[in-house]
């Protein structure tokens, strides 16, 4: 069964300084029938204004990974961690018993869009962690690249959550398909562009989740980067 989330039907957060779509309940944003899929809590499209960012703020038990679209991504943490993460990179912070970050966009003339991911842990109260690495477009061209995983398999980053992230990239006659465990769920995002996903067209920001499928398949892509969770029921 696919049940299609449509980008217009999110969550929106409007500061000036962040534009935010939610396709999950957070914050002020609260829908009883979209609190989460599996142990997918938060799939946030944010975009930031040039010189602005997310002040110093305190996280814990939950595993944060953003995926930077555009721009640049300034992140620094209490574990000691500073690093600027830019597009193709993906970065996962484990909050643990506590972490304190910020997240800021330092450039004057350009906005910083990412999409910030949040995945229920599989313990609690972990030791905070962080890891970033780098996958390079030819990785994602017309195929899924696993970018994140709980063991941290094919050079992907380690998740503490029974779920794994592929990431692809598909125009004209790219396409990829991927093997389903029916006892587990699914969850497609389309960070932009437009693609088929089981045969059902899906725009930008537009979403799937499935259940009970056996199969995910990917085709005529338009411009598309799509992000593909596999997650624990």
């Amino acid at each position: 069964m696919i049940t299609l989330r449509r980008s217009e039907d999110r969550g929106l957060a409007d500061h000036g300084w962040l534009h935010s779509r939610h396709s999950f309940s957070f914050a002020d944003y609260h829908d009883p029938a979209h609190m989460g899929f599996g142990n997918l809590r938060v799939i946030n499209e944010d975009r930031i204004a040039p010189g602005t960012g997310f002040g110093t703020h305190g996280h814990r038990d939950m595993e944060i990974v953003s995926y930077v679209l555009e721009g640049a991504l300034a992140h620094k943490d209490s574990m000691g961690n500073g690093a600027a993460i830019v597009p193709g990179e993906v970065q996962r912070m484990s909050a643990g018993t506590g972490v304190r970050h910020s997240e800021f966009n330092h450039a004057q003339d350009a906005t910083t869009h990412f999409l910030q991911i949040w995945l229920l842990p599989d313990r609690q109260g972990i030791t905070p962690g962080y890891e970033q690495k780098a996958f390079s477009e030819a990785d994602k061209r017309g195929r899924l690249r696993l970018v994140a995983s709980s063991d941290g398999r094919d050079g992907s980053v380690t998740v503490h959550a029974d779920a794994a992230i592929h990431a692809g990239l598909f125009d004209g006659d790219e396409s990829a398909r991927l093997a389903l465990d029916p006892a587990r769920l699914a969850y497609v995002f389309v960070a932009r562009g437009h693609i088929d996903v089981n045969g059902q067209r899906l725009n930008t920001g537009d979403a799937a989740a499935l259940r009970n499928e056996t199969a995910l398949a990917l085709a005529n892509g338009e411009g598309a980067e799509v992000l593909v969770f596999d997650l624990a029921p």
